[in-house]
């Protein structure tokens, strides 16, 4: 794979046009973690993804590590899947931590992309890469944007 700008705006695109296909998976997962941790989550607007979307891809540093975790799964396949199976969860994992940002948000999105993957299930035909894909875009990018209840009040372990 080689990534030049050209290919990261192409990622960037593929990215920004999943929306209808992410935010519904995003929605999904905060409803389902909303439920388990007895509180209401806000739901993600495409409009709110496409604006987050833009942000991650505005940072060039961020942006030529997310294309390539993107490209790299939407060309994965394995014959049977199963085989193939470690290497998809792991390129997931770090797409949705480089999408949600540094420490503890990383942890969160690593964590919430394996509740999302086992949600996401790809259509027949599809490359065994891309539901993993769509959960880590899902995950990382839920992480980031604003709706939950203990992300919007200041900390309690803050220092002034």
């Amino acid at each position: 794979m080689e990534l030049t700008p050209d290919r990261i705006a192409a990622e960037y695109e593929w990215v920004h046009t999943r929306a209808s296909t992410v935010v519904p998976i995003i929605n999904e997962t905060r409803n389902r973690l909303g439920v388990l941790f007895e509180t209401e989550v806000d739901g993600v607007s495409e409009a709110a993804y496409k604006n987050e979307v833009e942000t991650v891809f505005a940072d060039g540093e961020v942006a030529v590590n997310v294309a390539g975790y993107v490209g790299l799964l939407r060309e994965l396949d394995v014959e049977d899947d199963y085989p193939g199976f470690i290497v998809d969860e792991m390129l997931g994992r770090e797409l949705a931590a480089t999408i949600a940002g540094g420490q503890p948000l990383a942890l969160l999105a690593q964590a919430t992309f394996h509740f999302a993957d086992i949600h996401t299930h790809g259509e027949d035909g599809e490359k065994a890469g891309v539901d993993d894909l769509d959960a880590a875009l899902a995950a990382g990018f839920q992480t980031r944007l604003p709706g939950w209840n203990w992300r919007e009040a200041e900390s309690p372990f803050s220092v002034s």
